[in-house]
C-alpha cells in the first residue's frame, strides 16, 4: 500500500522521547501481551492509572488513528525499539514531525512505520487541522505528500528508506536487490585477483 488514508491524531508536544512512548519498566513484558497497552502510559493516564480524557489518543474521535502529527525531535532518547513496537501495535503507520531521533526513525522504517519529515510551519498547519479530532488525512508515499482538508504538504524521507517501505523490505532485502551487480563485481574481482578469492574447503 502506497497511500494511507486515516484519522490523524495531533500530539502537539516537542521532544517526545522513547521512554515517554514506551516506559522502560515495561520492557520485561513479552510483546504478546500487546505493547499498545503501554503506549504513552504516563502521558495517557492519571496517577491513579485512569485514562486522561484530555490526552488526544484517548479522544473517541481519534479512535483507530493510524497517523500521528507531532512537533520536533519525536522519538529522541534511547535506542528502544519497543517504542516503535508499541506504536505499530496500536495501529500507527505514520508519524509526521519536523525531526526524529535518528535511531527511532531507522527502527520505524524497519518495522513498516513511516517517519515523514515536514517543515515546522507545515506541521503547525497540520496540527491545527487535526486538533479538533476525527480529521482524516491521506499520506502518499509515492508522491511524498500529505493531503488534508484540500491542502497538500510535501514531506521528506531518506530515498533508501522510501524504497524499503514501498517494497516492505528490510536491510537484507535491500542487499539482495543488488544481487546481479554484486555477482558481476565478484566475477571481475576473481579475474583480476585470483589469489584473493575464497575457495570452498576440499
Amino acid at each position: 500500500m502506497t497511500t494511507l488514508e486515516s484519522t490523524a491524531c495531533a500530539l502537539p508536544f516537542i521532544n517526545i522521547d522513547t521512554d515517554q512512548i514506551f516506559p522502560a519498566r515495561y520492557m520485561k513484558q513479552p510483546r504478546s501481551v500487546g505493547y499498545q497497552n503501554f503506549l504513552f502510559h504516563e502521558l495517557r493516564r492519571h496517577a491513579d492509572g485512569e485514562l486522561d480524557t484530555d490526552f488526544p489518543l484517548n479522544d473517541p474521535r481519534n479512535r483507530g488513528a493510524r497517523i500521528l502529527v507531532a512537533r520536533r525531535n519525536f522519538g529522541s532518547g534511547s535506542s528502544r525499539e519497543a517504542a516503535v513496537y508499541a506504536l505499530v501495535d496500536q495501529g500507527i503507520r505514520c508519524v509526521l514531525a519536523p525531526s526524529f531521533g535518528d535511531i527511532f526513525a531507522s527502527n520505524a522504517v524497519n518495522n513498516g512505520l513511516l517517519p515523514a519529515r515536514l517543515g515546522e510551519d507545515d506541521i503547525e498547519a497540520l496540527l491545527a487541522i487535526a486538533a479538533p479530532g476525527g480529521v482524516t488525512m491521506a499520506v502518499d508515499l509515492n508522491a511524498c505528500t500529505v493531503s488534508a482538508q484540500g491542502q497538500v504538504f510535501e514531506f521528506r524521507i531518506d530515498p533508501v528508506w522510501r524504497v524499503k517501505l514501498l517494497n516492505g523490505w528490510d536491510d537484507i532485502d535491500i542487499t539482495r536487490s543488488y544481487e546481479v551487480e554484486i555477482a558481476a563485481w565478484l566475477a571481475r574481482d576473481v579475474a583480476a585477483r585470483p589469489w584473493a578469492a575464497l575457495h570452498a574447503p576440499d
